[in-house]
């Protein structure tokens, strides 16, 4: 059987300069590129050492260990104790579980038939599993775990993220109270020209309850000219708190929303209740969040009730 080294190589050294660069990226470490490569390479040439019976004591627990910690110190530098024990963590975790995607791959697309195949009868009565898979196999599915990876780890992120700047609102008018999830929107500078009170945006969708449903549909086709030509035609309780705020679109151009001034609002925030009554809801005709995380836009100026 010829083994061709360099490939062997070459093949692993681009593996593990990959892992190295998702570790990195998983820890949000700064590196340089031929730091990188040193590392990649001494990965890499383990391998090969593996080739070689002499070299029979580097295939100890301990070797391995210590070759891991050589590649992370080489790429990334020692620092401090625990920085170095979770960057070597974030890479053991990187290489489990890009490895263990590709064995899922590979025994869920496999033929019973091929599995059977791949068992092994030992003469102690156990069985063995053979492992056969190929080199392009290994290579199209290390490259979609990465990428896939990547994107949840993005994605949970991004969701701690979103979830450090949402709070729990409450607003009341009168005896409805309306609960749902909001944002807070250090960019949202809407405010009523006239009194100058902040507008916090909310679904329309959330009012149904209390709003009449052909007001709901012209909200969501921006036609809010329509609802005052129709104030005194449609029956609505509150139809002094209703106001009207101009805005600029997306396309720049002057539109007008529809809102109403609530009895309070009460945002629950950082382990802190803030309440205020000086605000106005805004509502808005479509959804504000995809995957409906939150439902209102938080105007930050409710934060310094």
């Amino acid at each position: 059987m010829a083994v061709y080294l360099d490939l062997i190589f070459l093949i692993n050294f681009l593996m593990d300069g990959a892992l190295l660069l998702v570790t990195a990226w998983t820890r949000k470490l700064r590196f340089k590129w031929w730091r990188m490569a040193c590392a990649a390479a001494i990965g890499a040439s383990y391998v090969i050492m593996m080739l070689f019976p002499e070299f029979s004591a580097l295939f100890t627990f301990a070797a391995k260990f210590l070759f891991s910690a050589i590649m992370i110190v080489t790429a990334f530098g020692f620092g401090k104790l625990p920085v170095f024990l979770r960057n070597l963590a974030t890479f053991y975790l990187v290489s489990f579980a890009l490895a263990g995607g590709i064995f899922g791959f590979h025994y869920f697309f496999m033929p019973s038939m091929d599995v059977w195949n791949g068992i092994v009868f030992t003469q102690s009565g156990g069985h063995l599993f053979q492992v056969g898979l190929s080199g392009w196999f290994i290579a199209v599915f290390f490259v979609f775990m990465i990428w896939y990876f990547l994107r949840v780890f993005r994605s949970t992120k991004q969701r701690e993220a979103l979830s450090a700047l949402t709070a729990k609102v409450e607003v009341q008018v009168e005896d409805f109270v309306l609960s749902c999830t909001g944002l807070v929107d250090t960019g949202n500078q809407l405010y009523d020209p006239l009194t100058k009170t902040p507008v916090m945006i909310v679904e329309a969708g959330l009012w149904k309850e209390v709003i009449p449903e052909s007001w709901i549909k012209q909200i969501q086709t921006s036609d809010v000219d329509k609802i005052l030509a129709a104030m005194g035609a449609d029956s609505f309780v509150w139809q002094d708190r209703l106001r009207v705020v101009p805005y600029r679109g997306v396309n720049r151009s002057t539109q007008f929303m529809l809102a109403i001034k609530p009895d309070s609002v009460k945002v629950y925030y950082n382990e802190k209740t803030l309440q205020t009554g000086k605000v106005l809801i805004g509502f808005d005709g479509g959804i504000l969040s995809s995957d409906g995380s939150y439902q209102a836009i938080i105007h930050p100026m409710l934060l310094e009730a």
